[in-house]
C-alpha cells in the first residue's frame, strides 16, 4: 500500500468513529503463539467461538486503518462485540442482506476516495483477507439494525433540548492535557517485539516509574525530561489519540498507541480548561524537507524560523524534497501529528526517516470554530406579511437535532451492549 493510500485509509477510519462505536509486515506473534494453532479457538462466547486466525485478521485491518491502542486488545474486544452483536440480531429475528452488505461496502471504501474493490485490493497488500472487511461491514449494519429497532422509537430530541444544547456549547471550554511520552521504534514491518516490550514497560510504569521508563527506553528528544512534555490544547492531537487520551486517569498510562515506524505510550499527568471556546477542528500547514546526506540537518534547522525560509534552502534540489501540506488535523498521519501538537508555528523538529533525515516543520495551526451559537439566539423574524428576514439562521437546528439524537442512540447501544458482555458466558483460551 502507497504511503498515499496508507493516509487515506487511516482517515476513513477517524471518520467512521462512530460507525466503530456502534460497529463493534504483519502481526502474527502473539495470536501464533496461542495453543492449537492457526484456527484453535481463542475465545468462546455463549457457545460461540472466535479463532486465532480471526484475532489475526483483525489485528492486521486495524493495523492497516492506523487505529489507535494495543491491537491484540483491540481486536479481541471488537471480535467479543461483533459476536454478542451477532447473536442479539439472532434473538430479535433481525438478518442483513446481500444487497446491504455490498452498500456499505461500497461506502465504507468511498470515505478514503476507492471503490470497495480497490479498498479490499489494498487491504489485500496488508495481509488482510476479502472475508475480513465484509464481515466487518456486516457485523456493523447488524448491530446498527438492532440498535435501531430496540432503542429507535425511544428518540425523541425536544426543542427545549436542542436550546439546552446550544446553550451549553456556548460554554464550551478548552481542553488542555499535560502529558508524558515514551516512543519506541520500529525496525522493519514486524512490530511484534516493540508492542510486547512496550506492553510490559506499562505494566511496570505506574507512576513516577514512567519517568524512569522513558529516559530508559524512549527515543523522543523529551527522553531527558523523562518523556514530559508541556501543556498543550487537546485539539492540537489527532482525534484518535485525544479520545485515547481523554479515557486515562492522571498519574494511568495508556495502551501502546501504533503508528508509523514506532510504538507510543502516554502517561496522563494532568488536565484543565480555560476560558476560551474550543474549535470543532483544527487545520494545520506544515513542511516536510527531505534533507540530502551531505547536507548539515542542525544547520538547516538553526537557519529556518519559519515554512518561508526553507524555499531558499531548497531551491536546487528536486521538487519532492521539500513538501508543504495543508489538512485537517483529523486527516494528518498519526506521527506526523504527534509531533506537529508539540510545536507552535515557525518551530521543527528533526527526525530520521528510512536512511534520510526529515525536517518537519509546523507552518500554521488554525482553529475552524462551530457557528457562534450565541449568534443563533439572534434568529430572523418575518414580518406580518411573512416576508423572510434579511439574514438566514447560523445554526440549522435539525442538523443539531440528529446529532442530539444519534449521542443518544450511541449511549443506548453501548450500554446495552455492556448488558449483553455483563450476561455472556465468555471462555478465554
Amino acid at each position: 500500500m502507497t504511503k498515499a493510500l496508507r493516509n487515506r485509509t487511516a482517515a476513513t477510519l477517524r471518520t467512521g468513529a462512530i460507525g466503530l462505536i456502534l460497529w463493534g509486515g504483519a502481526i502474527t506473534t502473539p495470536v501464533m503463539a496461542q495453543d492449537g494453532g492457526l484456527f484453535a479457538p481463542r475465545m468462546v462466547i455463549n457457545g460461540q467461538t472466535i479463532t486465532n486466525f480471526e484475532v489475526e485478521q483483525r489485528m492486521l485491518f486495524l493495523r492497516a486503518l492506523r487505529a489507535p491502542g494495543d491491537p491484540e486488545k483491540e481486536a479481541i474486544t471488537a471480535l467479543l462485540r461483533d459476536r454478542l452483536a451477532a447473536q442479539a440480531a439472532k434473538d430479535a429475528g433481525i438478518s442483513v442482506t446481500a444487497e446491504q452488505v455490498t452498500e456499505g461496502l461500497t461506502e465504507f471504501a468511498s470515505r478514503a476516495n476507492l471503490t470497495a474493490e480497490q479498498f479490499t485490493a489494498a487491504l489485500a497488500d496488508e495481509g488482510v483477507a476479502p472475508e475480513t472487511f465484509r464481515d466487518f461491514v456486516a457485523n456493523g449494519i447488524l448491530w446498527r439494525e438492532v440498535v435501531r429497532a430496540k432503542f429507535g422509537a425511544q428518540i425523541r430530541i425536544s426543542e427545549t433540548q436542542i436550546d439546552r444544547a446550544l446553550a451549553e456549547n456556548a460554554k464550551t471550554q478548552q481542553v488542555r492535557v499535560l502529558l508524558s511520552e515514551l516512543i519506541i521504534p520500529v525496525q522493519g514491518e514486524d512490530v511484534t517485539p516493540v508492542l510486547d516490550q512496550a506492553r510490559s514497560i506499562k505494566a511496570g510504569s505506574a507512576g513516577a516509574a514512567f519517568a524512569s521508563a522513558a529516559r530508559q527506553f524512549s527515543a523522543a528528544p523529551s527522553a531527558a525530561r523523562g518523556g514530559r512534555l508541556d501543556w498543550m490544547e487537546l485539539t492540537n492531537l489527532p482525534p484518535a489519540i485525544a479520545g485515547e487520551v481523554l479515557t486515562l486517569s492522571p498519574g494511568e498510562v495508556s495502551d501502546p498507541i501504533v503508528v508509523p515506524q514506532a510504538v507510543v505510550l502516554f502517561q496522563l499527568n494532568g488536565i484543565s480548561d480555560i476560558e476560551a471556546r474550543m474549535p470543532a477542528q483544527v487545520e494545520v500547514e506544515y513542511a516536510q524537507f527531505a534533507i540530502p546526506p551531505g547536507m548539515d540537518a542542525a544547520a538547516i534547522q538553526a537557519q529556518g524560523d519559519g515554512c518561508d525560509d526553507l524555499y531558499p534552502l531548497a531551491r536546487k534540489l528536486p521538487a519532492d524534497q521539500l513538501r508543504v501540506t495543508t489538512q485537517m488535523m483529523g486527516a494528518v498521519p498519526q506521527d506526523i501529528g504527534l509531533e506537529l501538537a508539540k510545536l507552535d508555528p515557525g518551530e521543527s523538529v528533526l527526525r530520521p526517516r528510512n536512511g534520510y533525515t526529515e525536517l518537519l516543520m509546523l507552518c500554521l495551526r488554525t482553529g475552524v470554530p462551530e457557528a457562534d451559537p450565541a449568534a443563533a439566539a439572534e434568529i430572523p423574524v418575518t414580518t406580518e406579511e411573512g416576508e423572510a428576514a434579511e439574514d438566514a439562521p447560523l445554526v440549522d437546528r435539525e442538523a443539531l437535532r440528529n446529532r442530539l439524537g444519534n449521542a443518544q442512540l450511541t449511549a443506548l447501544a453501548e450500554a446495552y451492549m455492556e448488558e449483553l458482555r455483563s450476561e455472556a458466558i465468555i471462555e478465554e483460551r
